[in-house]
């Protein structure tokens, strides 16, 4: 569900936002790098902007105490996560502008990348995409494959999701939609963390 959420906000922050990611950095440090260029079209402010509050959600899983582990550890984090997409969400409602929009989930998906890192499981990435085909093609025939074709798989139908959602009911369905999945997300964490009620 997580790498089904990054494809789809990246697909309304690229489509909505101003040609910016809010999951993949590296697309970001090819725009800003194009921006300074002086390429046509293309603001250094969007990717800076992106970069900026995805190192501060990196940064705060990365301190998160160490106490909080495994299930815990997720379902705090991912729940934190829901609250800045609601934020996110808020402020598209509101109108609040494409940067406040922009902070938020920028930060989420920092927070994500963080906590996928803090975690380490094998072949979970969430967002990197170009990793991920490096080590299917070079694995085949491992049972690690399946995994990662299918991170592959569900990073396509999380922007293809959010590209349909963009061009029909708009970014607020989207959004919407990034909320209750990440919510799930806490829901699923918080009872593989409980365990089965003791016999």
């Amino acid at each position: 569900m997580l790498t089904f959420v990054s494809g789809l906000v990246d697909a309304v922050s690229f489509l909505g936002l101003g040609r910016v990611f809010v999951a993949n950095m590296t697309g970001n440090v090819v725009f800003l790098g194009l921006a300074v260029a002086g390429v046509a079209g293309l603001s250094a402010a969007g990717p800076a902007t992106a970069l900026a509050a995805f190192l501060v959600g990196a940064v705060a899983a990365g301190r998160w105490p160490r106490a909080a582990v495994g299930c815990r550890l997720t379902a705090l984090l991912v729940a934190v996560e829901a609250v800045l997409a609601g934020v996110a969400l808020g402020c598209e409602v509101s109108g609040a502008g494409r940067y406040a929009v922009l902070v938020p989930l920028a930060a989420g998906m920092g927070l994500q990348n963080g906590m996928v890192r803090r975690l380490d499981v094998p072949d979970l990435t969430t967002t990197v995409v170009t990793r991920t085909l490096t080590a299917l093609a070079g694995a085949r025939g491992r049972p690690a494959a399946v995994r990662r074709a299918v991170s592959v798989a569900v990073l396509f139908l999380g922007a293809a999701t959010g590209g349909l959602l963009y061009a029909g009911p708009g970014v607020r369905w989207a959004l919407g939609v990034a909320v209750v999945l990440l919510v799930g997300v806490v829901a699923a964490a918080v009872r593989a963390g409980a365990g089965p009620a003791p016999g």
